[in-house]
């Protein structure tokens, strides 16, 4: 099919369309952006250069895709945005290109970005995320497939947030926040497993049950290790999922959480951003000696 394109829209010649796209009045289309089959960008949106576009995305209006990056130390180069297919980009929304040449924020599919919400630059969505109204990620965030992160939520830079994880409200965000949990508060704590979403995803009782074991071993007071080794002996892979995903905020390349820490501290011998602990009982560090 052919493409429909409003004769006020600005589309360069060196941008790429694939087949029945619509563009609407007053959007701008710039040169080296790629927009696949199927796409909407209603009126007012703007789709930057190095942007690339998958099938079937709806832009709605106003929205900015492929900006530069709010980063001090940006210089400009050629770094890139790719969007997978059938994501919801609404009103307003701004999602920013890579700080460094080659860099690249990437949005997978099926995702959605309700009104003003903001996706800083390098940052990695999965799968089928949601992000509520005015919704914010600072630089290098990663959120998990199937993610729900719910309106004024407030990301810090580095974070990462764990897969069927949902943030409530006004969450302000600056450890990692675990898989298959809500976190919520200011600051944030894991408070309860996202039973809801679970179910949605279709995991049965059993699964959530196993699930709720390795969540309570978080707040027995338990050395971390310790934890850890009962999570990987666990017959739920989710329960070893989570083991991993706590090991890996260890690894990340920001101040945080050494593996023999309790939960939320951030010692300096730490390498990671560490995590939100749920509330209660936390898990200690392992005494001299034990």
């Amino acid at each position: 099919m052919s493409n429909r394109i409003h004769p006020t829209a600005t589309v360069d010649a060196g941008a790429r369309l694939g087949e029945d796209i619509e563009i609407g009045p007053y959007a701008v289309i710039e040169a080296d952006a790629e927009i696949g089959d199927g796409c909407t960008i209603a009126a007012h949106a703007v789709v930057k250069r190095h942007t690339r576009l998958g099938r079937g995305n709806r832009v709605y209006e106003h929205a900015v895709i492929g900006g530069e990056p709010q980063d001090l130390r940006f210089r400009a180069c050629a770094s890139f945005v790719t969007i997978g297919d059938g994501n919801v980009i609404r009103e307003g929304v701004t999602i920013h290109r890579g700080s460094r040449a080659g860099g690249m924020t990437r949005i997978g599919d099926g995702c959605m970005l309700m009104a003003t919400a903001h996706v800083a630059h390098d940052c990695e969505l999965a799968d089928g995320v949601i992000m509520a109204n005015a919704a914010v990620l600072g630089g290098h965030v990663r959120v998990g497939e199937r993610a729900f992160l719910s309106g004024l939520v407030g990301v810090h830079q580095f974070c990462r947030v764990g897969r069927l994880a949902m943030v409530a409200s006004s969450a302000r965000i600056v450890q990692n926040c675990l898989p298959f949990v809500i976190t919520e508060g200011h600051p944030a704590r894991a408070r309860a497993l996202n039973v809801v979403g679970l179910r949605r995803a279709g995991f049965d009782s059993a699964a959530l049950l196993e699930l709720k074991r390795a969540f309570r071993l978080l707040r027995s007071g338990l050395p971390l290790a310790e934890i850890l080794a009962q999570m990987d002996a666990m017959p739920s892979p989710l329960a070893r999922e989570m083991a991993e995903f706590i090991r890996g905020c260890a690894r990340d390349p920001s101040p945080g959480l050494d593996p023999g820490s309790s939960p939320g501290r951030s010692p300096s011998t730490g390498s990671g951003r560490g995590f939100a602990h749920p509330i209660g009982r936390a898990a200690r560090r392992a005494e001299p000696g034990e």
